[in-house]
């Protein structure tokens, strides 16, 4: 054999050497993944002391400031990732989506949810994408969003009386309450078919008392979720009694309106409410999911926390960042007026036509997601931005932070709806740099009505009053801060005077 020949056929053989090990290297077997970066914790708890459930998110993001948009942590030996930038994001919920398609289980959520019966918290299994089909082709169809547009434009227009009312008393305008209000409002109509006038004022405030219960609840940290051995001290503290009389509060109120709706005596304004659309599904043996009285309660629950809070801190946040923009408020409400003069309200069909409105929602979504944190968990282990992710391991997507991603959007911090003028980023889960309804299998069901709702309210709220601070009060005086909870919604109220435009 001659030398060039051995020469070409060893250079085959080490070039073939280097394909096989390259390939193995690639493969998950073959080589060793490192865990993203994240915080030192401390031996057995991990990070546990620096779960900080009051603005978890912006202790999150300032913590992925200094470790990586993909980073890790533990609570007590429980693998957690945080997910901060539209890249990740997008790897991980679009390239990975099976993985990541599951929710942890915890000890509130999953008493509150009747075991995990509901949408919003169930795992990822063949009874979630089952219950999920049902609950989209029946209750959220564009159909069913647009037969309660009646509702809607009543509850808008008895907001706008009622502050009306306080314009021509020259009083204040509590933004958060009238807008938390209205949420509640329209959800009991949507869901239950029924509205609490000023004769049943008992009852809103009860309705109202159990929706704060509900949050406060999911604020509580359970020991027993990390600790199952020492959840007597869950009981010593108060937790379990507490949830445990929370969850009969919720269950006497659920037992009462299906009770309502089942009465051959019911209201007609009850036909076609989601309870109603639930109770059939129940009856419909074809179905291919049995549906119980308790998957009817854990639906229920979802639609009050999902269709209350976001819908009103979505509200409040958009016109507390315009007040202290005023030249914003002054554009969208030139816009709105010149559209529909003197008409006296804005209507559905109107919102359509305005470009700049629809912007400063879109903005105020992206500054202040209602849900800035979505909690996941994965199914199987996978490979993010080539960090190793273990199975079982709780992900927080953190919607806020992705919002103000610098690699995504420019000059991330500022209030600026020009930026969604010309521009074909939604909010409907395909732009990974903006996600403040989800994406993937678990963007939000929702997202329809809570929407039809905020630009309803917000325009007309724009068109019907002019709008200025409380004297002696200057726009540095309005502070963004939020409270705690699953929901953000504005720390200190926001107080603002309001002046009829017609």
């Amino acid at each position: 054999m001659s030398m060039p020949l051995v020469f070409l056929l060893a250079l085959s053989l080490i070039i073939l050497v280097i394909l096989l090990a390259r390939r193995r290297s690639n493969s998950p077997a073959g080589r060793k993944l490192r865990r993203p970066p994240g915080p030192p914790g401390i031996p057995f708890f991990g990070n546990l002391l620096q779960y900080d459930p009051s603005n978890l998110h912006v202790r999150l993001a300032k913590l992925s400031d200094k470790y990586g948009p993909l980073m890790s942590m533990t609570l007590v030996r429980k693998p957690v990732i945080v997910i901060s930038s539209a890249r990740v994001a997008e790897e991980a919920l679009k390239h990975n989506d099976l993985a990541f398609s599951s929710r942890p289980s915890f000890i509130c959520t999953r008493k509150l949810s009747y075991n995990n019966r509901d949408i919003a918290d169930s795992p990822y299994t063949e009874y979630w994408r089952e219950m999920r089909k049902i609950v989209v082709l029946r209750l959220f169809t564009l159909k069913q969003v647009n037969s309660f547009r009646p509702a809607r434009k009543d509850e808008v227009a008895r907001m706008v009386k009622e502050i009306s009312r306080w314009a021509n008393a020259h009083q204040p305008v509590n933004i958060n309450e009238t807008t938390l209000s209205l949420s509640s409002s329209m959800v009991s109509r949507f869901a239950l078919g029924k509205r609490y006038d000023e004769e049943d004022r008992s009852e809103k405030r009860r309705f109202d008392r159990l929706l704060k219960q509900m949050q406060e609840l999911t604020l509580q940290i359970f020991i027993g979720d990390y600790f199952p051995w020492l959840g007597w001290i869950d009981k010593l503290s108060g937790r379990v009694s507490r949830l445990e009389k929370g969850f009969k509060d919720f269950d006497s109120f659920y037992e009462e309106l299906i009770e309502e709706h089942l009465s051959p005596n019911r209201p007609e304004s009850m036909n076609g409410d989601i309870l109603d659309l639930l109770i059939q599904l129940r009856e419909d043996r074809s179905s291919s999911v049995q549906i119980g009285w308790d998957h009817i309660k854990g639906v229920l629950m979802n639609v009050f926390v999902g269709g209350t809070e976001t819908s009103a801190v979505t509200i409040t946040w958009a016109m507390a960042a315009m007040i202290k923009k005023p030249k914003v408020l002054k554009k969208v409400q030139q816009e709105i007026r010149t559209l529909v003069e003197k008409k006296g309200s804005i209507d559905e069909d109107d919102i359509h036509t305005l470009a700049y409105f629809k912007a400063v929602v879109k903005e105020t979504l992206r500054l202040y997601p209602p849900a800035p944190l979505s909690a996941r968990v994965t199914t199987k282990a996978c490979v993010v931005d080539g960090y190793h992710v273990e199975p079982d391991t709780i992900v927080y997507v953190n919607l806020w932070a992705i919002g103000r991603d610098r690699n995504f959007w420019e000059n991330p911090y500022e209030f600026l709806p020009e930026r969604f003028l010309n521009s074909d980023v939604d909010f409907k889960g395909q732009d990974f740099g903006f996600l403040p309804f989800g994406t993937g299998r678990r963007v939000c069901p929702g997202m329809a009505l809570g929407i039809a709702e905020v630009e309803l309210a917000l325009a007309n709220l724009l068109y019907s009053f002019d709008w200025e601070l409380p004297a002696g009060m200057v726009e540095d005086d309005v502070d963004m801060d939020s409270s705690p909870g699953v929901v953000t919604h504005k720390k200190n109220p926001l107080w603002l005077m309001a002046k009829s435009y017609l």
